[in-house]
């Protein structure tokens, strides 16, 4: 018996968004008396960091600082229309819906102080801290909040912005196949060591290693966030999860959480990524999804790899001690 050392690769291609007869997404900004700015969506935080990148996109297309925006999420009685959250669209379909609705409310903020500044709209420009003010003439400036202040109190204006963002349904060539399913691809590979215990069966995920094309990053630490987490639970369905491990006969099934098999900080590999930005053409600023992707290529990365370190070809999940004995066992003369 032996342990055998194996390297397996994987790459994915991963759309953005879905053809759902349009999927579109809405966002409504407005000012308050404040100041401050509310994004108000539909679409919904998972744990993915929406609200932190659709607060960033919003405050570099109002030019204002990211803590002047507050981002109201998931109310879908009240908020403006979203599909959802998957397929990794949110960021991008989103984040377009929202550049929208802030070039309308900061168009909405520039007439008030052209009026205010005795100027030409095309002569105000925001200053990217909270300030409005003339080009050129420093000392004719003006908080963001005592403009919002006045629109209201002294013009009886609203500073206020709708956006929304759909792909057009693209339908099938009958001739060639052809169609456009998607809003913009990103793309990874990864490649992933393991150790094999020839006598139990156990795999041990010594690493995963790979490169994402993901577009424009809004956050980087959400982008590396989100690559991790996704190693991990690849991981995870490669060799641990299953809801009936002898489907569909319910012996030996988890009956709650506490039962259900998951890797933990102990088997945890050594995680390494690059991140190469290659800007999508219709992206908020250049923006692809990357989120559902990253569990993506680290499964059948690990699996090639158990077939370089044992020669056994497993094509089912997840890939236990007991299908690798079996597998070895088939081999033997």
């Amino acid at each position: 018996m032996a342990k055998l050392r194996g390297t397996g690769m994987a790459a994915v291609n991963y759309p953005t968004g879905m053809n759902l007869g349009g999927d579109p997404s809405q966002a409504l900004v407005h000012a308050t008396t404040s100041g401050s700015f509310v994004v108000t969506l539909s679409a919904t935080d998972l744990g993915q960091g929406l609200r932190t990148v659709i607060g960033q996109i919003a405050a570099e297309t109002l030019g204002v600082a990211y803590d002047q925006v507050v981002v109201d999420t998931a109310d879908t009685d009240t908020g403006p229309h979203d599909m959802g959250t998957f397929a990794s669209r949110a960021t991008h379909r989103v984040g377009n819906a929202v550049i929208a609705a802030a070039v309308e409310a900061r168009k909405a903020l520039l007439d008030v102080a052209a009026e205010e500044f005795e100027a030409s709209v095309d002569e105000i420009e925001l200053d990217g801290h909270g300030n409005l003010m003339v080009r050129g003439v420093p000392a004719r400036s003006m908080p963001v909040a005592e403009v919002a202040s006045m629109a209201q109190f002294k013009y009886g204006r609203t500073i206020a912005g709708r956006g929304s963002f759909m792909k057009p349904r693209s339908e099938v060539d009958p001739e060639t196949g052809a169609m456009d399913p998607d809003s913009t691809e990103a793309h990874a590979c990864t490649v992933a060591e393991v150790e094999v215990d020839t006598e139990t069966g156990e795999v041990t995920v010594l690493s995963i290693r790979s490169a994402y094309e993901v577009g424009r990053q809004v956050n980087p630490a959400l982008v590396q966030g989100q690559i991790t987490g996704g190693a991990w639970m690849g991981m995870s369905h490669a060799l641990y999860e299953t809801t009936a491990p002898y489907y569909p006969a319910p012996d030996h099934s988890p009956r709650d959480f506490s039962e259900y098999l998951m890797p933990g900080p102990l088997e945890l590999p050594e995680i390494d990524c690059v991140v190469l930005e290659m800007p999508s053409s219709n992206g908020p600023y250049g923006v692809k999804g990357i989120g559902e992707m990253t569990a993506n290529s680290p499964i059948p990365a690990i699996v090639n790899a158990i077939y370089h370190a044992t020669g056994v070809r497993i094509d089912s999940l997840p890939v236990t001690p007991e299908k690798i004995l079996r597998g070895l066992d088939a081999r033997r003369p």
